[in-house]
């Protein structure tokens, strides 16, 4: 390979971020010992640089496979959106028109979000909606990934349990047959952040989505915890009065390390509109929860949530996400 190629390749490894700033600080702190410490002088010094070359260079070599694979993987599913054949929803009572979500109020950012979108006609909803979405991997930065997660922790005691309909909105009920989990209303500068994050990968979420820009009223976010037998059964986020102005809906994943529970995936469902409610065709797709990763769908689209097994039934061992609403 040419050196000038070599040097974009690792020019744009290192644009990534492949290596996290703890890996890249580790490496310095070793170049500088083995400097300091050598008693064979420049030779041996040389050694330990190829020595760790090649070890870089077989980890980056994986990550960026990895990457590109998702990449490709992505632009796959954005082109076809292919469908999971026939597997019915949850199974379970249903309740009248059943919404998940939260909170009490906007977020502070909303209207700073809302001046800087353009504000255009919405076009009329379809009556049906095929289960596509938007997958972001590694959304946040290692160390804002690592303040969330502390975050969260720390607030264990300020979590409450959900309700089919928002906190805060009248006719809100704990429903236990149908949703499944616990929730926390203030992200504070958590919520602040990822919005910030939201925004600037906000236009081309909409392309692939094919939705036209649309102002931004309120913006709803919230920490939900899923541990051992939680779910949510299929709904939609819009389907009540008090919800209905929801547009898009955004899904981000994030748990402690190692991952101590399996399950809770998130199925979206093909959806078909008949006298004005949403019902599922009985095609979906699966999104597997996966660290720092980020899914946003029409806020219209059926969803469901299958159960989490959590062995230690430990808080800090659940399947957490940021679940967020923008609003038309």
């Amino acid at each position: 390979m040419d050196p000038h190629d070599v040097r974009s390749f690792s020019e744009n490894l290192t644009n990534h971020n492949v290596l996290s700033p703890q890996e890249r600080n580790l490496l310095a702190s070793i170049l500088r010992h083995a400097r300091q410490t050598t008693d064979d002088g420049p030779s041996m010094a040389r050694t330990v640089d190829v020595v760790l070359a090649r070890a870089v260079g077989e980890v980056l070599l994986e990550r960026a496979a990895e990457m590109a694979g998702r990449d490709v993987l992505e632009q796959i599913r954005q082109q076809s959106f292919p469908t999971i054949s026939p597997g019915p929803p949850s199974p379970g009572p249903r309740p009248p028109a059943p919404a998940p979500g939260p909170g009490p109020g906007p977020h502070r950012s909303s209207s700073r979000i809302a001046a800087e979108s353009t504000a255009i006609a919405l076009q009329e909803q379809p009556d049906f909606l095929r289960a596509e979405c938007v997958v972001f991997a590694e959304f946040l930065a290692a160390q804002e990934l690592e303040e969330l997660t502390r975050y969260t922790l720390e607030r264990e005691h300020e979590f409450h349990i959900s309700e089919v309909i928002s906190p805060g909105v009248e006719g809100g009920v704990v429903n236990p047959e149908y949703r499944r989990s616990r929730v926390l209303m203030d992200l504070g500068q958590q919520g602040e952040r990822m919005l910030n994050r939201i925004q600037t990968a906000l236009p081309r979420v909409l392309e692939k989505l094919g939705i036209e820009a649309f102002p931004i009223t309120r913006v709803e976010t919230q920490v939900t915890a899923s541990n051992d037998g939680d779910f949510f059964r299929h709904h939609s986020d819009n389907a009540e009065e008090e919800i209905a102005r929801r547009h898009l809906t955004f899904v981000y994943f994030f748990h402690r390390e190692p991952k101590a529970f399996h399950g809770g995936e998130l199925r979206l469902h093909d959806s078909r509109r008949e006298n004005g409610v949403w019902s599922p065709t009985g095609e979906y797709r699966i999104i597997v929860p996966e660290q720092n990763q980020i899914v946003f769908f029409q806020s219209e689209l059926l969803h469901e949530i299958t159960p989490v097994i959590c062995p230690s039934q430990a808080f800090a061992d659940s399947r957490f996400t940021v679940n967020g609403w923008l609003h038309r």
